[in-house]
């Protein structure tokens, strides 16, 4: 499955590599929500939620699901600045609609049925499948869902006013210690599309971006069959160190393609036995249940999501899940009448760590 961006007579200055505050910050803040996908920065984050005063956490906790499964696009900005104060202000200019779809959309949308792209806030059918989306993952979700439905500005000036607080207790001391990594990657990457062209510099961000023969294209290993086009804007390539492994794509209609791309890093892996290795290859040998394990590796779905999303049948999905987690692949747990399955990362893990970052690109 890939994800292919129209790059088809794009002038080379639209193909912009440069470092984001405000990206970087939102990769920070799904490190924090989902320590188990880096378990290299699980020290750190730990460092940081024992320092966050209680109000804060709490509201990290209220608005976690902008970073947590995937990120908001406006949280992934298409031209970087300088600073984040910069790059707050450019979300601030977008319209509450274009916000509050951008926030509500939902992390376990099908590869064949779009998620419609009507606003929540004008679409009653839109929004109703806001709030159940929400509701399926929890009060906490559905709470800060209906308040940014019932007021999208007073529920904006809250986040902006997190992040700010955010970038007070633990931003800025790492961003210094980021700084000079992601200019030093930056600074590879523009000397390799000048002198070797953008195919070069492409098969450096990973391997899972590459350059289409034509060249008029930009493929990459992403969970959905998805295209977009940067026809007229562009194409923004953002460096990550807190992000890793994770390749993040912004591809939504009316939005321009923005990749966020793990700076290199060291990826050491583990032995297993034999007959754990045999038993879960076995497992993931079957397409269907790779499929549902790269969407579990975005965050916890339940068994109705995950047939909505591929459109299955949930007795379906029900058996998969039951190979998946007698592999010992899945976790699963009950929130009310809801059981919500996620992906067992250390286990993954244990099969290498080339698997890890393939499913949680």
């Amino acid at each position: 499955m890939t994800l292919r961006i129209d790059i088809s007579g794009l002038p080379p200055e639209r193909l912009r590599f440069a470092a984001s505050p405000l990206a970087e910050l939102t990769a920070m803040l799904h490190v924090l929500a989902e320590p188990g996908h880096h378990p290299q920065l699980a020290g750190w984050a730990g460092d940081v939620w024992s320092g966050l005063r209680p109000e804060l956490a709490e509201r990290l906790r209220e608005a976690e699901f902008l970073w947590r499964s995937s990120q908001a696009d406006f949280l992934i900005p298409a031209r970087p600045r300088p600073t984040l104060a910069e790059e707050l202000d450019d979300v601030d200019r977008f319209d509450d609609e274009t916000y509050v779809t951008a926030a509500l959309v939902s992390t376990c949308g099908s590869n064949r049925v779009p998620f419609s792209a009507a606003s929540p806030l004008t679409d009653a059918t839109a929004r109703e499948r806001a709030l159940d989306l929400a509701q399926a993952r929890g009060p906490r979700q559905e709470a800060f869902a209906e308040r940014l439905l019932a007021d999208p500005a007073a529920v904006r000036a809250r986040v902006r006013h997190t992040l700010e607080q955010c970038a007070e207790a633990f931003f800025d001391a790492a961003w210094k210690d980021v700084a000079v990594q992601l200019a030093t990657d930056l600074r590879v990457k523009n000397d390799l599309v000048k002198r070797q062209g953008i195919g070069a510099a492409l098969a450096s961000v990973s391997d899972a971006v590459t350059l289409a023969p034509d060249g008029d294209c930009i493929v990459v290993d992403k969970l959905q069959d998805k295209a977009t086009s940067a026809s007229g804007t562009g194409v923004s390539f953002i460096p990550s160190v807190f992000g890793s492994p994770h390749l993040v794509v912004v591809h939504a209609p009316g939005w321009q393609p923005v990749v966020q791309y793990p700076v290199p890093g060291p990826r050491p892996s583990q032995p297993v036995s034999l007959e754990t290795v045999t038993l879960r290859l076995e497992a993931l040998a079957h397409p269907v249940r790779l499929r549902l394990l790269r969407t579990l590796a975005r965050g916890p779905h339940t068994t109705g999501e995950l047939a909505h999303a591929w459109e299955l049948s949930p007795p379906e999905v029900s058996r998969h899940l039951a190979v998946l987690r007698r592999a010992g692949l899945l976790t699963s747990r009950r929130h009310g009448r809801y059981v919500r399955y996620a992906l067992d990362l250390p286990d993954v893990a244990a099969l290498g760590s080339d698997l890890l970052a393939a499913v949680l690109r």
